[in-house]
């Protein structure tokens, strides 16, 4: 195991070295067997399904990730998790085991004294339709089965949206004037059918280009734009509607999904961990909805905050006009996606890719350590008529004011 863990620093140290303070990250692609891909994150059309249709469709790609994925048996053990790389494809270490390695000076000594952990990551979730109404665990529920509570945000870009999908409108909470006692009843009433939760529900038709803040304990159904989605390093979920829009339905394991054992038919359990308060806020749309909101706009480059509402994760969105040269400074680590353009970031080329094999690299996606995001990194638009955007997840931004 020494060695190992030798082996792991050396590498994790060359690859830091090597991009001046930014690691590059190959594509993380999580399949789910509960969800049909819409093809739009690029993946190549024949590659949906490369892992079989018992583990289901490829819908969803990782950013940033040191939490592996919680798909059930016969799961990877790296699902979901990003590997650093180097310049030339030939030595790879994980994410998670080089901020293990270089600890603060990768991720922030604040992060890394609180957490011990990168503690947040990101993640293209690309549904043809819509999910069931569910609901994510608060850190006392999560805790229960040794996990973390999981605040989400959601941006729908308009680079990933050439088609909204089959229902781009998302449910969230449920009516004011619903009882918990009418709650209940739809979750006792989950195998006998379609068990109504949405009847009491209300939904949002989705903007491209604007965002959400979902708290855990607040049930939502995710509509079928592609969402990125910043979120806590967590993967604890339980789906609380039975029949989905167009027939689709969904197991009842997953009803008990991240319950104790001896809680497991349970239903006053499944109303604990709903947030009543939130759930029903007669003003959750002006509570919740995030529109961009703009830090710098000049000749060169504009930044703005699109995911803000959430002290343990945010995320920007950072444009540079085509032909300029910025130097930007942020005041923590964060992950970036590039999602239009192409130029160089630091010492990398980087290039939004038209096509992505399974199991290719690309120049698309990298870390930016704590020391080299406060030094700033220079940025250069090599286009002279595209923009260059990127978009990226923190986590305890100290720049977000609350």
């Amino acid at each position: 195991m020494a060695v190992k863990k030798k082996n792991v620093n050396e590498t994790a140290d060359r690859l830091l070295n090597e991009g001046k303070g930014v690691l590059r990250l190959a594509p993380a692609w999580v399949p789910r067997s509960f969800c049909r891909p819409a093809r739009r994150i690029k993946l190549h059309p024949d590659d949906y399904y490369v892992l079989g249709l018992k583990r289901g469709g490829i819908d969803e790609r990782w950013f940033s990730s040191t939490t592996p994925a919680d798909n059930g048996p016969g799961t990877p053990e790296d699902e979901g998790l990003s590997y650093a790389v180097s310049s030339d494809g030939r030595e790879k270490v994980l994410l998670r085991d080089a901020v293990e390695s270089q600890k603060g000076k990768l991720i922030g000594s604040t992060l890394w004294e609180k957490y011990g952990k990168w503690p947040i990551f990101s993640k293209y979730f690309d549904n043809l339709g819509p999910l069931p109404h569910h609901i994510h665990h608060n850190d006392e529920y999560a805790a229960k089965v040794g996990e973390s509570g999981k605040p989400e945000m959601y941006f729908f870009p308009s680079q990933q949206n050439n088609y909204g999908g089959e229902f781009p409108f998302t449910f969230f909470g449920i009516n004011p004037e619903v009882t918990k006692e009418q709650v209940r009843k739809c979750l006792e009433d989950f195998i006998k059918g379609d068990n109504k939760l949405l009847d009491i529900s209300r939904a949002y038709k989705l903007t491209l280009d604007t965002g959400w803040d979902v708290p855990p304990g607040v049930l939502h159904a995710p509509g079928s734009l592609c969402t990125y989605e910043p979120q806590f390093a967590s993967d604890v979920y339980a789906m609380y509607q039975s029949v989905l829009y167009g027939g689709h339905t969904v197991p009842e394991e997953l009803l008990w999904k991240n319950c104790p054992e001896d809680k497991i038919g349970d239903f006053d359990y499944l109303m604990e961990v709903m947030d009543w308060e939130m759930n029903t806020d007669p003003d959750f749309s002006r509570n919740h909805f995030m529109a961009p909101v703009i830090i710098n706009d000049n000749d060169e480059y504009c930044e703005e905050w699109i995911c803000y509402k959430c002290k343990t994760v945010s995320a920007k969105r950072l444009t540079v006009y085509p032909g300029k040269s910025v130097r930007i400074k942020d005041k923590a680590a964060y992950g970036f996606i590039l999602i239009q353009g192409r130029g160089s970031f630091g010492r990398w080329d980087i290039e939004t890719p038209t096509l992505i094999r399974y199991g290719e690299l690309t120049n698309d996606e990298f870390f930016v350590s704590a020391d080299a995001a406060a030094e700033g990194v220079n940025i250069v638009n090599t286009s002279k008529t595209e923009p260059l955007v990127m978009l990226k997840h923190f986590a305890e931004n100290p720049e977000l004011k609350f």
